[in-house]
């Protein structure tokens, strides 16, 4: 008779990913990769998509050295990047950008883009995608290519948690936005937020207390957590450093 196999430690399988009918925490470490068609030499991981009830897609790019976009992409879509590590290219309707950490790219819709990283170290790349919603008489937003480190920290509500719009906050002709919140060390929010708008996070550094719905998740760098319209969240700074996400909200539209 064979020995009685023992399983190892972590057979229960404790987890701290969640996804609810309002809500998903995503942490790294349980996304499986997931392949295009016409990007090679990447490890793809899919955040959030129509699956998950999300208006939006949001995708992480590890691209290896000459990895990338094999041709211009034209979905109809429009885009935005935001470089986590490395230095690709990404090249908007002809024009050619080099990128670094902290570097961000928008492509209006049906804009020919193209990200490629010719470099030897590996590229993390956020890549969002969305329909573009149009309204008469408000014509399409340009490309744009910028660094966070030359957009203003505006402090909002609190002293100690600080706003970076990486697209520009009062133009009505996006019908998103993309935004850098940081917190100093035991900041948060001045109020649970109830809102119509959806979000998509993704943990930059620090790490933090994130409330939603009725359910406390701790979360730190490299974690994606969505919310969907409505949905009450909280954040709550902890750790010895400073906490910063990157925020996806949809704006500017009369869709309710």
């Amino acid at each position: 008779m064979a020995k009685k196999q023992i399983q190892p430690a972590g057979v229960f399988a404790h987890h701290r990913a969640a996804v609810t009918t309002h809500y998903a925490v995503m942490p790294p470490e349980g996304i499986l990769e997931s392949r295009i068609p016409g990007i090679a030499g990447t490890t793809i991981t899919v955040q959030t998509s129509r699956q998950m009830g999300a208006e939006f897609s949001q995708v992480m790019l590890d691209i290896q050295e000459n990895g990338g976009m094999e041709q211009a992409w034209n979905d109809g879509k429009q885009a935005f990047y935001y470089v986590i590590a490395g230095h690709p290219e990404v090249e908007i309707g002809g024009e050619g950008h080099s990128l670094r950490p902290g570097s961000y790219a928008y492509a209006p819709a049906g804009t020919p883009t193209r990200l490629t990283n010719p470099n030897q170290e590996i590229a993390r790349v956020i890549w969002l995608r969305k329909p573009y919603e149009t309204v008469d008489g408000i014509a399409p937003p340009a490309p744009l290519v910028g660094h966070q480190e030359d957009v203003e920290k505006v402090n909002k509500h609190t002293q100690g948690r600080t706003w970076q719009h990486l697209l520009p906050d009062s133009d009505p002709a996006f019908d998103f936005a993309m935004n850098i919140l940081s917190f100093e060390p035991g900041n948060y929010f001045p109020m649970i937020e109830t809102h119509v708008m959806e979000h998509g996070l993704y943990m930059l550094e620090g790490q933090g207390m994130y409330l939603l719905q009725h359910d406390w998740h701790e979360c730190w760098e490299g974690d994606f957590i969505y919310m969907a319209p409505y949905c009450p969240q909280f954040f709550y700074a902890t750790g010895w450093s400073r906490a910063s996400y990157l925020l996806y909200k949809n704006v500017n539209r009369d869709d309710f």
